[in-house]
């Protein structure tokens, strides 16, 4: 039987995966500690960020008596007291992991997890309502390998937690999961919510702008390649003319407007962003490598994006947000149809730099609020900034019960 270059690839990452699951299988040697969990963002490839990180902040605002462990690449990141941060290798992995009551993630596990009965697992997801599809959405883009590692995952997790119906109907083909979800909300949405402007002084005193200036984000997704590939620098580095985008904010909300560059972390992990804007544009600042979006989320007054689900994160505070899709066609044909059309979405947008300054200069606020209110109660949204007390309530109820996965 001939088999093509992804077979080949295939096989090896399952003999590899099986091997390394026999690090898994020898912690179970090891009692499980009913009061440890353990936190992953990105699989590690990110600090102390996104849903876990909210989720962690209310844990040790309740309670000190718990082993709160986060896995992370870097051992520079920081974490606050009550954090205990170990190195994400496959031997620690395998122990911090297999003697934890409750995992937390807001992304995939890697195939070579193996979850021991009594275990919990809650799978947070790092988007919410989204325009890029994911999983089988993608159809024939969705790889074999990256198939797997999907379902190998969702058959472990034991409660998705989302903040509308729209996930909810859409996690079987996204998530590949058919298992319990419950709707809390979004954990890393509470502080866009409720510290917005704490947020704004704590950024700008940061990098010593004035409290006064205006902030419009710049966070496109990435491109190029699936799921552990590399990405390829010249797909990514087609930066908007931040200097008409500033002109263009100016004219429409008044004020003096900078730019804040937000690369997506997959990129910023594989050091893609050096170079991109280099010392072409005084009007930017290179916010990728802060650990949090969501604190420079929060700082801002506006979003320019393209087909990532910050977009929608951004509007639950209701920032005007504006998508620039100069690529439409082509990352259509590349990740799969989109699961929104553009024309349906309460976001202007632009396919070049002409038509993405025309969006930003007659939006139009009033018609905006209207779209989103509408789109909220369409999808029956719950963002109320207390999604992190109803996850922690959760969390304590399964380790009040032993970490049974049918706690909860």
């Amino acid at each position: 039987m001939h088999l093509t270059k992804e077979d080949r690839y295939i096989r090896r990452r399952l003999r590899q995966a099986e091997k390394q699951a026999k690090e898994f299988y020898y912690c179970r040697k090891y009692p499980i500690n009913p009061k440890k969990i353990v936190f992953t963002t990105i699989e590690g490839t990110t600090g102390f960020s996104c849903n876990p990180k909210y989720i962690a902040l209310e844990l040790l605002r309740r309670r000190q008596d718990l082993d709160l462990v986060w896995l992370v690449d870097d051992m520079s990141k920081e974490f606050p007291p009550g954090i205990r941060k170990v190195k994400n290798t496959l031997k620690n992995r395998a122990y911090e992991l297999s003697t934890a009551a409750v995992w937390v993630d807001n992304s995939r596990k890697q195939l070579e997890c193996r979850k021991r009965p009594g275990q919990f697992y809650l799978q947070t997801w790092h988007a919410s309502i989204a325009v890029k599809p994911i999983g089988l959405q993608r159809g024939a883009s969705f790889s074999k390998i990256a198939r797997l590692v999907t379902e190998h995952d969702s058959r472990m997790i034991d409660l998705l937690v989302t903040n509308s119906k729209w996930v909810e109907e859409h996690a079987p083909l996204g998530h590949l999961y058919t298992g319990k979800m419950l709707r809390t909300g979004s954990a890393r949405v509470d502080l866009l919510l409720n510290s917005r402007e704490s947020t704004k002084k704590k950024f700008r005193a940061k990098y010593g702008l004035s409290e006064n200036v205006k902030l419009a984000m710049y966070a496109p997704t990435f491109r190029s390649g699936s799921q552990g590939t590399i990405r390829n620098p010249a797909m990514q580095n087609r930066m908007p003319d931040f200097d008409r985008m500033k002109v263009s904010l100016e004219k429409r909300f008044g004020g003096v407007w900078i730019i804040v560059l937000r690369l997506h972390p997959q990129l910023t992990a594989r050091h893609i962003s050096a170079g991109i804007t280099g010392d072409k544009y005084s009007v930017v600042i290179d916010a990728s490598h802060e650990d949090d979006m969501c604190e420079t989320l929060g700082a801002a007054d506006a979003l320019i994006t393209d087909y990532s689900a910050v977009a929608f994160d951004a509007a639950y505070m209701e920032l005007p947000v504006f998508e620039y899709v100069y690529d439409l066609q082509d990352y259509i044909g590349e990740r799969g149809r989109l699961l929104f059309d553009l024309d349906d979405l309460p976001f202007p947008y632009g396919e070049d730099m002409d038509s993405l300054c025309g969006a930003i200069e007659s939006f139009d606020e009033a018609s905006y609020a209207r779209a989103l209110e509408e789109l909220w109660q369409r999808e029956e949204l719950l963002e109320d900034g207390r999604a992190s007390e109803r996850i922690v309530d959760l969390l304590e109820d399964v380790l009040d019960k032993g970490g049974r996965a049918d706690a909860g």
